[in-house]
């Protein structure tokens, strides 16, 4: 008899996609770049906040990036993930909660401070990741790993509703103005994150190594693994082009989700309106991950992502004309059909092109090679858009990542 695949290590394991999806939906995407534009940068040129952001969080997810096979070594190597995952918690919500006393016109506080819960939050998704194969046997990664998703998508479109809802009508939650609601939410965050992660800490039990290392010990065993595992994927042609493709596809991804609400601001778009447009990619990411899953079983998880790149590309082509707010809900919507299918899709198909018996090592550097999948994107529009002096330009730029990334994953000659 097949045992349940909904368990409580299961049911808390997925929770922390419900709780961490309020950083990534409320804050990353949402309110912190307006704030940075309109509050904390305020009177300065569009252009220049822009690249601001930009540099921010290129220079962010680039520390999370390097740091991450030393954070993942010392963890699986000392039995500490699920400490680290509570540490890390605490760390990004300190911070996120420290946003709301970051006075008006003090960008590099704002920018110091995010930086922090941004470590915090990347810090987190990493050891969660490496819990999954703690709660789940391996025929049930994929289910498991899309029910977190979806969890994802629902817990943090939840607390952006209600965030929302006191922007747009802050004194009917007692709120002198659309200012302090967005100061407020910040704490509401940190309060959400922390209390869904509770079951996690408690349900999730880790397999401990036989002989737990010392940190130090942990680390340099962790570089040793990384530098292996290079020489290891350079044998596997398929693999080492699709690992280069998706660094670059999803780096385009990542970017659109941080720097589109700072976009349409440059265009003039009201600030409720854009966070209205988040909902949308929200709620309609929901089913539709799940249903880009059931596409990819059909004509293959390959194809799947080259119909996602297509349409992400095009979206951003479609972006640089855009003229009214009425297109931006429209380019929401049709990002939320993909962003879960592509990030689902290409996970699967590398688990196709792994080697067996080498899951954990090579899925260690998937992940890595992910999280440095947010850095290029933001720098490229913030430098093209200070030297042009157009945000329109700047976001147009992130289509030589999907180009680049397409053209890659067609050397990619094994299907899925």
């Amino acid at each position: 008899m097949k045992r349940p695949w909904l368990t409580r290590p299961v049911l808390g394991w997925a929770l922390y996609d419900w709780a961490n999806s309020a950083f990534a939906t409320t804050v990353m995407a949402g309110f912190f770049p307006v704030f940075f534009k309109q509050y904390w940068s305020v009177g300065t040129e569009a252009a220049v906040s822009t690249f601001r952001l930009g540099m921010l969080s290129g220079l962010g997810s680039l520390v999370i990036a390097l740091a991450a096979p030393l954070l993942g070594a010392v963890a699986d190597r000392g039995g500490a993930r699920v400490k680290l995952l509570a540490f890390f918690t605490l760390v990004g919500a300190a911070a996120t909660c420290g946003l709301y006393f970051i006075g008006q016109g003090n960008w590099v506080g704002a920018a110091v401070v995010y930086s922090l819960a941004g470590i915090g939050f990347w810090g987190g998704v990493i050891f969660n990741d490496s819990l999954l194969v703690d709660v789940a046997d391996p025929p049930r990664y994929d289910v498991v790993s899309a029910f977190g998703y979806s969890l994802g998508y629902a817990g943090g479109g939840l607390l952006l509703l209600l965030n929302v809802a006191m922007v747009t009508r802050p004194t009917s939650f007692g709120l002198e103005g659309p200012a302090e609601a967005v100061r407020l939410a910040f704490p509401m965050v940190a309060a959400w994150w922390v209390l869904f992660t509770l079951p996690c800490l408690i349900w999730v039990r880790e397999e401990r190594p036989a002989r737990p290392l010392a940190p130090l010990d942990a680390a340099r065993a962790g570089w040793r693994e990384l530098r292996a595992t290079v020489a290891e994927v350079r044998k596997y042609r398929a693999l080492a082009w699709f690992l280069l493709a998706y660094w670059l596809y999803i780096d385009g991804v990542n970017t659109i989700i941080k720097m589109a609400v700072d976009f349409g601001l440059s265009l003039g778009f009201p600030q409720q309106s854009l966070i209205a447009a988040l909902l949308i990619t929200q709620f309609v990411g929901f089913p539709a991950a799940l249903g880009f899953g059931w596409l990819g079983q059909r004509i293959g998880a390959r194809a799947g992502i080259f119909l996602a790149i297509a349409i992400y590309a095009a979206t951003t082509v479609a972006a640089y004309w855009m003229s009214e707010v009425t297109h931006f809900y429209m380019l929401a919507a049709v990002i939320g059909l993909v962003q879960g299918g592509i990030q689902s899709l290409s996970r699967s198909y590398y688990a196709s092109l792994v080697p067996e018996g080498k899951q954990g090592e090579f899925f260690g550097f998937y992940n890595m090679m992910g999280k440095f999948a947010a850095v290029l994107g933001p720098v490229l529009v913030g430098v093209t858009a200070l030297a042009t002096g157009n945000t329109r330009a700047g976001m147009l730029s992130i289509i030589v990542l999907f180009v680049g990334g397409a053209i890659l994953l067609a050397r990619v000659r094994r299907t899925a």
